[in-house]
């Protein structure tokens, strides 16, 4: 468990607020879950934006994450503490993305959400081949987000090969 002084809080505030998502990391329960949890308003924002537009948002989001991870980890000396969620925030705003690219005709946004969720939460907590690599072989702040973005994309993939061979079922 990460402590923090209150002179290290308030030294390093920004970087502790970005990385554990507005304190969501401090959840006593499933950290990791709430955070992705707490990411789903940020996500229907995101469905409502420009593809571009979203994008942009999440790759920022993406580039605090790298920042705030990397502070943290050094300040803590641990690397992905359980603290840190904006790696699952970002997780869960890249598989609605891309499911809301390809589904948002086609599904109601809530269930589109839940998808985009739930798929992610998946493969970050199972870890198949390359998300497991990846949390392991890279180190600092990239370490800590990037296989949170290869779960978000695998689970991503499956939803939609999954809704391919349901419509190609169904014809």
């Amino acid at each position: 468990m990460i402590t923090f002084t209150e002179d290290g809080i308030r030294a390093r505030r920004l970087p502790f607020i970005v990385a554990t998502f507005f304190g969501t990391g401090l959840s006593p329960l499933a950290p990791g879950t709430a955070g992705s949890i707490s990411a789903l308003p940020l996500a229907w924002v995101l469905l409502q934006m420009p593809l571009l537009t979203a994008g942009m948002g999440v790759a920022f989001l993406f580039a605090l994450g790298l920042w705030s991870a990397n502070h943290l980890e050094q300040v803590s000396g641990q690397h992905d503490a359980q603290i840190i969620v904006i790696d699952e925030v970002v997780g869960v705003c890249v598989s609605t993305l891309i499911l809301g690219w390809w589904l948002r005709a086609a599904v109601d946004p809530y269930l589109l959400l839940l998808l985009a969720f739930v798929s992610f939460r998946l493969f970050d907590i199972v870890k198949p081949w390359p998300v497991g690599w990846l949390d392991r072989a890279i180190g600092g702040g990239l370490g800590v987000m990037i296989d949170d973005i290869a779960a978000a994309i695998m689970g991503a993939l499956c939803v939609l090969g999954f809704c391919y061979v349901a419509l190609v079922a169904s014809i």
